[in-house]
């Protein structure tokens, strides 16, 4: 049997970024989960403060090139690569220098978050799927980590639904305790429109500011398995998730548990017929 293919969308890897919650976990989570048998792709936003020349990140020319249209806006679309040698695990990471190149990951020194913070979400979950299609490598599974990776699901599951490279792959989001305090632009539902989504798809972010809960929300609404990543997360979030039977939820699980249960979890959602 072929080795099922789990891609990560994450919003930071250590030794990349500082360690975090999300940089610790989405270190050694995919290494386990190839440990495990799987196959894996991994990719993060190449934000300004990673230094190049010390992680030995280089420019994959094959991969770059293309462009992509935000607000009526062409943004060049760069795919750089390095490997983390012990791990056997190569990342992928998606630059621009519009969205990318300050030296900070989302706010700036001040912890004043960038205004154009939802611009940079949608540009690098498109960057990540028109890679992964480059690529022609089928996910089983995508699992995202951070709200900057929180449109993945409804893109899949709209824009691309009827794409070859991810019409079968099933969804699995990650809730941490990583809220933003500055509510995204009005305008961005708007933005994000791609052929496939609908107003109603958008009911929970249409003509709104959009501030975590409402993000997180949506992400949940178009995933098939929910984990909660941090072991407190948003009230608002975590009702939304009670009240929602359909989706397989796995609970927060200790740093020496959560690997094998996750590599299970993944097994679950990709039964379920949902």
């Amino acid at each position: 049997m072929d080795a099922k293919k789990i891609l990560f969308i994450t919003q930071e890897i250590t030794p990349y970024l500082p360690e975090s919650e999300i940089a610790t976990i989405c270190r050694n989570l995919p290494q386990g989960i190839q440990e495990r048998g799987r196959e894996i792709r991994t990719f993060m936003p190449k934000f300004g403060n990673i230094n190049e020349r010390r992680n030995q990140l280089h420019e994959v020319i094959r991969l770059s090139g293309m462009n992509l249209i935000i607000d009526d806006t062409d943004h060049p679309l760069i795919i750089k690569v390095a490997s983390i040698q012990a791990a056997r695990m190569q990342v992928y990471f998606i630059d621009n220098d519009d969205f990318f190149q300050r030296k900070a990951t989302v706010a700036d020194d001040n912890g004043i978050e960038y205004e154009d913070n939802d611009d940079r979400s949608i540009f690098y979950v498109r960057g990540v799927l028109e890679t992964v299609k480059k690529l022609r490598w089928i996910p089983d599974v995508i699992h995202c980590h951070g709200w900057i990776s929180a449109l993945t699901p409804l893109y899949i599951k709209k824009a691309y639904a009827d794409d070859p490279c991810f019409k079968n792959t099933k969804m699995v989001y990650s809730v941490y305790n990583d809220d933003f305090k500055t509510p995204l632009r009005k305008s961005f539902a708007k933005k994000l429109k791609l052929s496939g989504i609908t107003d109603k798809d958008l009911s929970e972010i249409h003509n709104k500011e959009v501030d975590f809960a409402s993000l997180t929300k949506l992400a949940v609404k178009f995933s098939d398995g929910v984990i909660q990543g941090s072991e407190t997360i948003n009230e608002e979030v975590l009702n939304y998730i009670s009240t929602n039977k359909k989706i397989p939820f796995l609970p927060y699980q200790s740093p020496e548990t959560y690997i094998d249960s996750i590599n299970e979890f993944y097994d679950v959602v990709m039964e379920s017929n949902q």
